[in-house]
């Protein structure tokens, strides 16, 4: 994804879709407030930095070398992404935030092995993968302040929520939009794979 729009839409959709990590920023955001629960943020970020130049950098050139494995890595999260959809969904309107604290370390090791990471990788920030740093690093300077921002928006949300009924109400709406948004990445994901397979036949 080389269009700076198209990234900057791409990457806000995804990192705003409820997860794991968003649900962990939220519940501290409710715990603990605001402003405590910012040095977060660092574990957030520092959990994908390490999982997308990971994947990037160590497996980017075995999946742009071998189109087979580029197709069998793309389905497999397509269907992860489906699994996380209709389980997202299905949870409706339980309750998006508890009261229980919520320690630097967990963020972090839950962000590192995010599913997400995966498709910063090789989809939305494809250019380490392709071995064009330079190009790269644009995006990813730019990917960060988006973590940032979308992290505190959720610890915000939480802290928002901390009184009243409030987050159950939201939990039901925002995991619904979190699902459909899974969905339709889901079938990039699956249409980029499918792509790639067709031009393995050719």
């Amino acid at each position: 994804m080389i269009d700076p729009v198209a990234f900057i839409l791409a990457a806000l959709t995804l990192l705003a879709t409820p997860g794991p990590t968003n649900t962990l920023l939220a519940m501290s955001g409710a715990a603990a407030g605001l402003r405590p629960s910012l040095r977060l943020l660092a574990a957030e970020l520092a959990g994908y930095l390490i999982s997308i130049l990971t994947l990037s950098l160590v497996l980017g050139p075995l999946v742009c070398g071998n189109l087979m494995v580029a197709v069998t890595l793309k389905g497999l999260c397509a269907l992860y992404l489906v699994y996380l959809a209709i389980k997202l969904w299905r949870e409706g309107s339980s309750a998006l935030i508890t009261n229980a604290p919520v320690p630097f370390r967990r963020v972090f090791t839950t962000t590192l092995l995010n599913p997400k990471a995966v498709i910063f990788a090789f989809l939305i920030l494809p250019h380490l993968a392709d071995r064009r740093i330079l190009q790269g690093l644009p995006y990813l300077a730019g990917l960060c302040g988006l973590i940032l921002l979308v992290g505190s928006s959720w610890i915000a949300l939480g802290s928002a929520l901390r009184a009243g009924s409030g987050g159950r109400v939201t939990g039901g709406i925002v995991r619904r939009v979190g699902a459909a948004a899974l969905a339709i990445f889901a079938v990039v994901l699956s249409s980029s794979a499918w792509t790639t397979a067709a031009a393995m036949g050719h």
